[in-house]
């Protein structure tokens, strides 16, 4: 099969994966400054980096035949869709051709499992090796892990990659069970572990080895950092009955146990000769994008994953988030005893509570009142949604009245028109 049709094949099989996110890396500099892809910073595959630049990671399969049978999967073993195979110089020949013409900054590699998980890995390892050690590539490299492979392996891989991924695929062991019978999530999650025991014991490491060093600044180049960039993942959204609590709690858990960089959400589609254990209607993009919020929250703001779906002793919630307004504001709307907030005396974490008020704008208030009092022109300059914050809030040139504006009346206006809605979903 000709490269190009290989590559238009597994670049396609490749979009289903959204964990593709290369932020957080350092940079790997090389000596005397030679090097092939050397590329400073981070970047998502078609995204932003964090400086404003555009940056771009060849995104690609390396096979998509596959010996599993995962119902939700389109290269599943089952799946009647054209197969393509990379080789391992193949894969390295495009990453080092794309990089040259400047089209990538990058490599996002996945692969079906062929053979055996310990095959696939390896072939994905000696992807990263090459790339690393016979042709001195630089540039960022991302690797989705086989969770059966051995250890030893996945060790391997976090010595050439920048982040590592292992995909929990669905938000409860019963769900896995049911659409993914090769798969368990104790041993995604023991895997998962072991790359955040690697990770530590790096880190241990070199902190050890800098207090011990009398190695003059610049004398030789440092060992190469394990997964610097950490591990990410990805969660499969309305393929089953698991509500919004139930996949928050999962992501929760993941953050805690597994110190995990993201995890990354993705609303279930219909694919060509479905099971019928699937669902025959896509799942709404907009509860998607309501999870990514409510992970805002749970990773930035200091919510707990079960208040953002509770609802109130007049409304049980049900456990899904409302797609119409934000879970910043559905909670603030649940719970309007807990404000107005003084911005110019309540503590950071009562601010950071205030819908319109992000974690920048929060710290500039902080900063801002220790000189003067805060206005909503400062808001304004902040740059914060002072629309949204000024029922929420009191501050030197505003103070709502007692029940001026009743919950029903604040939803409703910041809720989103039928129309809208109806084409997001």
């Amino acid at each position: 099969m000709e490269l190009l049709r290989k590559l238009e094949i597994l670049a396609d099989a490749a979009k289903y994966d959204a964990s593709c996110a290369s932020s957080g890396t350092a940079s790997r500099n090389s000596v005397g400054g030679r090097g092939v892809g050397s590329a400073e910073g981070s970047g998502i595959c078609h995204a932003y980096a964090p400086d404003g630049r555009c940056i771009s990671l060849l995104k690609i399969l390396l096979t998509n035949f596959c010996v599993y049978e995962c119902h939700y999967c389109i290269n599943r073993n089952s799946s009647n869709v054209p197969r393509a195979r990379f080789t391992v110089a193949e894969v390295v020949r495009l990453t080092l051709d794309f990089y040259k013409r400047n089209y990538i900054e990058g490599l996002f590699l996945s692969s079906g499992v062929i053979r055996s998980p310990d095959y696939t890995m390896a072939q994905l390892v000696e992807v990263a090796r090459c790339l690393r050690q016979d042709h001195d590539f630089r540039g960022y490299i991302h690797l989705k892990t086989i969770p059966d492979a051995d250890g030893e392996l996945l060790a391997d891989a976090g010595r050439f990659a920048d982040r590592l991924s292992i995909n929990v695929e669905l938000p409860t062991q019963q769900a896995l069970a049911d659409l993914a019978p090769e798969k368990d999530h104790r041993t995604i999650k023991l895997s998962m572990a072991r790359i955040r025991e690697r990770r530590e014991a790096d880190a241990e490491a070199r902190r050890a080895a800098a207090r011990v060093s009398n190695r003059p600044r610049g004398a030789r180049r440092p060992p190469t950092r394990f997964a610097p960039a950490g591990q990410s993942t990805q969660m499969i959204v309305g393929a089953d009955p698991a509500t919004d609590a139930d996949v928050l709690a999962t992501t929760d858990q993941l953050y805690r146990s597994y110190r995990l960089k993201r995890v990354y959400f993705s609303a279930f589609s219909p694919i060509p000769d479905a099971s019928v254990r699937l669902p025959a209607q896509r799942t709404s993009l907009v509860r998607e994008h309501r999870l990514y919020q409510s992970d805002w929250l749970i990773r930035f703001y200091g919510y707990r994953h079960d208040e953002i779906t509770a609802g109130t002793d007049d409304t049980p919630g049900n456990g899904m988030l409302d797609l119409d307004i934000d879970p910043k504001l559905a909670w603030a709307l649940r719970n309007r005893a807990a404000f107005p907030v003084n911005l110019d005396r309540d503590d950071r974490e009562r601010l950071l509570r205030v819908p319109g008020l992000g974690v920048k704008s929060v710290n500039r208030v902080l900063q801002l009142r220790r000189w003067q009092p805060v206005r909503l022109a400062d808001l304004v300059a902040m740059k914060a949604d002072v629309r949204k914050a000024m029922p929420f809030i009191i501050c030197a040139n505003h103070h709502p009245g007692v029940g001026e504006v009743t919950s029903q009346r604040l939803r409703a206006r910041f809720a989103p028109p039928a129309e809208q809605l109806a084409l997001d979903i």
